[in-house]
Parts: C-alpha cells; sequence; structure tokens
C-alpha cells in the first residue's frame, strides 16, 4: 500500500490545529527567566523564557503590552500567561502573551512600585513637608538592629565627628515578621524624646530583607514624626519608600552618620583659622584706618580755623617786625642822608666861615656886601663875625 505523503503547509497545518484544540495549551502560565529580549518598531515585543530544562519562544503583541507594568528585559523572572501555538511559516511554536508579571522579587517590586504611586498621590514625598537637617547635632536617635556592621559604623562615625553627641538607640527588628511594626515603633518612640535628628535603616540585602522599610506603616510614620529622618536603607543602589518619605535619603548608614553630624574637630579648626585670618584683617584694616585718622588729623590741622587765625596772627607779627626793620632801616637810611645833608650845610654856612675868622657885611638896610663898588666912605655898615656884630663907617673903598 502507497504511503500518502503531506506538504509541510499540510503538516504545519495539523499541529497548529492540534495545538488549537488542546484545552491546557490554550490557557497556560509559564514562569521562567527572559533571554534574547527584543522591542520591535511595531510595539511587539519578542523574548524566550528559559529554566535550567529548556526555552520556549514567546511572543507579546504591542495590544496585549497595554497592561504591562515593568519593562521587560534580560534576567527577569517573570510568570507569562497565554497560549502555545504554532506559526505556520517557519513550522515554530510559541507562547503567545496576554499577560504578565513578575516572579518571586518581582511581585514584591510590583508591590513596591503600586505604594510608591498611592503615596505620591497623597503628597507624602512633597518637598514642602521635608524638614532640614540641623546644622550641629547633640542629640542623634538610631533605629537599627542593634547588632551588625551599620550600628557600629553610624556610633562610630559619629562620635568620631562629634565627641561629645548622645546617641540613644532603639533596638529594632529590621527583617522578618513584625520587621516593619518594630521600625515603626522605634521612630515613634525616638520621636517623644526631643531629639535634633533621627536616622532609621539598616545594612544592605535583598528586596525581601530590605522589604520592612517598603511597608506603608513606616512611611506614615516617618512623614508623621516631628524630628527630622534620615533614612540609610542597604547600600548606594538600594531605594526604599522610606528613603522617598523621609527628610533626607543617604545612600549607606555610614553616610547618614556623615549628613547628620558635623565633624566639629574640622569646624572648630576651620573657625580657627577663620578667626585668625578674621584678626590679620582687623589689625590690616585698623593700622590702615589709623593711618587714614592721622592724616586726617594733619589735614584738618592744616584747615582749622584756629590754625588759619594763628598763622595769620604769625604772618602779621612778621610782617610787623619786617616793617619795624625797614622803618628803622629807611630811618638809618635818612638820618645818614641828614647827616650828611648838615655837615653839607655846615660846609656852605656863613657862620661856619664866620668861626674861621671870615666876617659878614651889610650896609645899613641888611644887604650883603659883596663889593667895595657897593658902598662909599661915611657909609655906615654892620660887621657880622662869629660871636656878635659890630657898627662901622666906611673910611675908605679901594679895588685890589
Amino acid at each position: 500500500m502507497q504511503q500518502k505523503v503531506y506538504s509541510v503547509g499540510q503538516i504545519n497545518s495539523y499541529i497548529k490545529m492540534m495545538f488549537t484544540q488542546d484545552f491546557v495549551l490554550n490557557r497556560v502560565s509559564i514562569s521562567g527567566e527572559v533571554s534574547n529580549c527584543k522591542y520591535h518598531t511595531s510595539g511587539h515585543i519578542y523574548f524566550s523564557l528559559k529554566d535550567e530544562t529548556g526555552t520556549i519562544a514567546c511572543v507579546m503583541f504591542a495590544s496585549a503590552r497595554k497592561g504591562l507594568a515593568f519593562r521587560l528585559s534580560d534576567g527577569m523572572q517573570v510568570i507569562a500567561d497565554g497560549s502555545v501555538g504554532v506559526y505556520e511559516r517557519d513550522g515554530k511554536y510559541q507562547l503567545y502573551v496576554s499577560r504578565m508579571r513578575q516572579d518571586g522579587a518581582g511581585l514584591l517590586y510590583e508591590r513596591f512600585l503600586a505604594l510608591k504611586q498611592e503615596l505620591e498621590d497623597m503628597g507624602m514625598f512633597s518637598p514642602e513637608y521635608k524638614q532640614p537637617i540641623p546644622a550641629f547635632v547633640r542629640k542623634l536617635g538610631v533605629v537599627t538592629a542593634p547588632t551588625g556592621a551599620a550600628v557600629q559604623d553610624i556610633i562610630n562615625i559619629s562620635r568620631r565627628r562629634s565627641p561629645g553627641i548622645q546617641i540613644i538607640l532603639y533596638p529594632a527588628k529590621v527583617q522578618g515578621d513584625g520587621a516593619a511594626e518594630s521600625v515603626a515603633d522605634g521612630i515613634r518612640a525616638l520621636d517623644k524624646l526631643g531629639l535634633d535628628v533621627i536616622i532609621a535603616g539598616r545594612g544592605g540585602g535583598s528586596i525581601e530583607d530590605l522589604w520592612a522599610f517598603n511597608e506603608e506603616i513606616v512611611a506614615r510614620a516617618i512623614f508623621e514624626c516631628r524630628t527630622p529622618v534620615i533614612s540609610a536603607v542597604g547600600h548606594e543602589t538600594d531605594t526604599t519608600i522610606a528613603d522617598f518619605v523621609a527628610d533626607l535619603r543617604a545612600p549607606t548608614p555610614s553616610a547618614a552618620a556623615e549628613l547628620a553630624v558635623t565633624d566639629t574637630v574640622a569646624a572648630a579648626e576651620q573657625l580657627l583659622a577663620h578667626r585668625t585670618a578674621m584678626e590679620r584683617l582687623m589689625r590690616s584694616r585698623i593700622a590702615e584706618y589709623r593711618m587714614r585718622l592721622e592724616q586726617d588729623q594733619t589735614r584738618l590741622k592744616y584747615a582749622s580755623p584756629v590754625q588759619r587765625v594763628r598763622e595769620q596772627r604769625q604772618r602779621l607779627i612778621d610782617l610787623e617786625e619786617s616793617y619795624d626793620r625797614a622803618m628803622k632801616q629807611l630811618l638809618e637810611t635818612k638820618k645818614h642822608a641828614m647827616a650828611l645833608y648838615a655837615q653839607k650845610l655846615k660846609n656852605v654856612s656863613p657862620l661856619e666861615k664866620l668861626t674861621q675868622g671870615y666876617a659878614c657885611v651889610t650896609d645899613h638896610a641888611g644887604g650883603r656886601v659883596y663889593s667895595v663898588g657897593q658902598v662909599k666912605a661915611k657909609d655906615a655898615i654892620r660887621v657880622y663875625v662869629s660871636d656878635g656884630v659890630m657898627e662901622a663907617e666906611v673910611k675908605t673903598a679901594e679895588r685890589l
């Protein structure tokens, strides 16, 4: 009997029909790790799900992707809901995904996103509710596990930066059942003590380990706390709900201590340096202002009315002395000239001539007789000598 021969298309169609009629394959949920994830420009997502036993090809069409709450990437653990069918052209079967959620930690992450969105919508992350961290902390509260590296780091760093700081530890449970309630109780208890700031946190771990700080009860305790709260959960890459609600987020517990506690030793050294600089500047300014004052005093001294009066008085005195000297010198000059004139008059004075043996002759009318022609015999004349006058009569008058 001759065996019937089928085409490739017929076989692929038959297999597709078998898959379609199988109830289990039409409603199936598969868990696995995402690999070879590709986002197509059309909006479809092509990827594979794998585990230690095998791999299955998957496609999520753009219409189904609208309900996806996260971005798919390689390495994610997910649970994909859909149906298994055959792609006739390639003769391959694949999972047509209608819905997908993260598995394990992924479920927690979805809870994290949902609570984050809810609290954000309520305004609990708003900047206007954030309290400033005091510049100098004297009383520090710490909510964390009583053992472990986190609490030791906070204590050591805080005391190194501020030796006199008072640290109050609330030993809280930070992992497992009741951890969220324990952390919230610790925040509320420390808030009643009048502290300057509270650090709430723990060391690193998985999302399950850190989950207490993603609970709403902790978020509300931080939000309602009147004392500024610094969240310090896990490592730098870890982010919790507490980080968004807290007044300040620190990447690690050690960083929280550095952010909360001012380095008073360094501050004192800096203050001393500022004081020295201020004193140096003050001395320089005082010297500068003293020099300016002396200059102003000198200018004021010269510009003072009293000084001007004194200077004018001294000038008048100098002028008076100068006039006195000039007058004396002028009088001496005039006296000397007068003496010369007197000497000259003396030399030409008739009296002076008379003292030398000469006589002065006048006629009866008092006129000077210079010549014998002015008189004749028997004329009366007067003869003046140095000590008197004589009456005489001309006997004769002859020319020589």
